[in-house]
């Protein structure tokens, strides 16, 4: 990159330019504290294993990332990071050992970082206080805590004795629901469920308040309540301003995609317009409606980006297609039925008319060819390979939600057999991270050089929590196309 380039922070015009910088929160102790009685309060649905999860699945995430991102930080360390004994301090936060990459962003360190501001570190101890019904005695004990230890109780719940005084937040791993960029600005959302409700208000702090975004301040948009809200009758989660960040993304430098969902609302998509459109961010929004279920939650979880002119995607939400014989009755999409898909595209200067698409297909064939410049046909890579069952199945394990490290080169789950196949059909190099990782060590592989290649990561307990790695990354700073 260029030296004005390596001085952006904020910058993403689609979802597969190559990464330069993103924010991910490591799987901290929280994790490991979620009990069955609560998992489904909190968004799981399941426990999970917090140091499988840790060493043998996350890390290597990490590993792969600072190859990508921040070499420097690793080149040459590889051998020491996972020598057998090895105390894990290259990947906590709060260690000497740590990586500090300014590429690789961990929340935490920027959580920290800002409660070392004593009026910051104030107002923000109230805040969470009120919002998780703390004592005055125990908002003053916080008040006086190290920032350090005082952001590690932020989001694992627990003081430094293991006592839990509030609820852990194991979301937070998934820090594109909290915010989306959007070329240089951020949107920072509401969430759906009280779950995230803390994480939400660190991340509105951090955003505010920490140097390296010190510059995009007036460009930070918060999804209001809308008019009068409070006036609303009950408080169904279909009559509340809610949207998360896994149903935006940012497909070309003048298009936002805003999935309608589980968990974002109608509310929440009419205000991201508003604001997107008020504040001159994009000339083009277009909203996509798909079923309200738990199984698919975010748009990110029925489709992502692979290439320019290449897509995957689970078939049952996409075209109407005629049933397989040995296939039951697709109640997934019914015509003129709450649970079909529905797609509506704004233009700023057209708003009252607004374009429809008939299938998810048409929508993305028109977005690389008419908004990427794509001169080929597109392509579509179908979850489970557009088999039933393991379309369904596959999906379940986040076989869609795919994130780019550049155009081509995707980071998804080994567990999801069929899937992996229909990349292989489609001329798709397929590489297990362990691998990948020794190969790009050795510079038997160079990370600029790589094209067309699916990355296998492992995948046990991360995808208990429902979600991949698209939802575990908050992209900041990508190249254009």
């Amino acid at each position: 990159m260029t030296t004005q380039e390596e001085q952006k922070t904020i910058d993403v015009k689609t979802e597969i330019g190559r990464l330069r910088k993103l924010l991910i929160h490591s799987p901290d102790s929280g994790l490991g504290k979620v009990v069955p009685s609560k998992a489904q309060d909190w968004l799981f649905e399941d426990i999970v294993h917090l140091d499988t999860m840790r060493r043998g699945e996350y890390d290597y995430y990490v590993k792969l990332l600072m190859y990508f991102l921040d070499p420097d930080k690793i080149k040459g360390k590889l051998a020491e990071i996972d020598s057998e004994g090895a105390n894990r301090e290259f990947f906590k936060p709060d260690s000497e050992g740590f990586h500090h990459s300014s590429a690789v962003i961990e929340v935490q360190n920027l959580l920290a970082d800002i409660l070392e501001d004593k009026l910051i570190r104030n107002k923000l101890v109230a805040s969470v206080c009120a919002i998780e019904g703390c004592t005055y005695k125990l908002q003053l004990q916080l008040a006086n805590t190290h920032p350090k230890e005082l952001a590690k109780i932020f989001i694992s719940g627990s003081l430094e004795n293991d006592l839990m005084i509030f609820a852990p937040i194991p979301n937070l791993i998934f820090t594109r629901d909290v915010g989306i960029t959007i070329n240089n600005h951020i949107l920072l959302n509401k969430p759906a469920k009280k779950a995230r409700s803390r994480e939400t208000l660190l991340m509105r702090y951090i955003f505010f308040n920490h140097p390296i975004f010190s510059a995009y301040t007036e460009n930070i948009l918060e999804i209001p309540d809308s008019a009068q809200h409070f006036l609303r009758p009950g408080e169904e989660e279909e009559h509340r301003t809610t949207l998360e960040g896994g149903d935006v993304m940012m497909v070309s430098q003048n298009h936002v995609l805003i999935g309608c969902s589980e968990r974002t609302s109608v509310y929440g998509v009419n205000e991201a317009i508003k604001l997107l459109f008020n504040n001159n961010v994009v000339n083009k929004v277009t909203v996509v409606k798909i079923p309200h279920k738990r199984d698919f939650m975010h748009i990110d979880t029925v489709f992502t980006q692979v290439k320019r002119n290449m897509w995957v995607l689970l078939s049952s939400i996409s075209k109407n297609q005629v049933p397989h014989p040995d296939e039951p009755v697709n109640f997934l999409v019914k015509p003129d039925s709450k649970d079909s898909t529905e797609i509506l595209q704004f233009h700023r200067e057209q708003i009252q008319s607004p374009r429809s698409f008939e299938s998810i297909e048409a929508l993305l064939d028109d977005i690389s060819r008419n908004d990427l410049g794509s001169t080929v046909p597109t392509q579509f890579i179908y979850s489970g390979n557009g088999s039933f069952p393991y379309d369904a199945r596959e999906q379940w394990t986040d076989s869609c939600n795919l994130l780019a490290l550049k155009e081509g080169v995707v980071l998804g789950y080994d567990r999801n057999n069929k899937t992996v196949e229909a990349f292989k059909n489609n001329g798709f190099a397929v590489i297990d991270v362990k691998d990948l990782l020794n190969d790009l060590e050795s510079g038997k592989l160079e990370a600029d050089k790589m094209t067309d290649t699916l990355i296998l990561m492992p995948s046990s307990e991360l995808s208990r929590a429902r979600g991949g790695f698209h939802c575990m990354s908050l992209p900041l700073l990508r190249d254009e196309l």
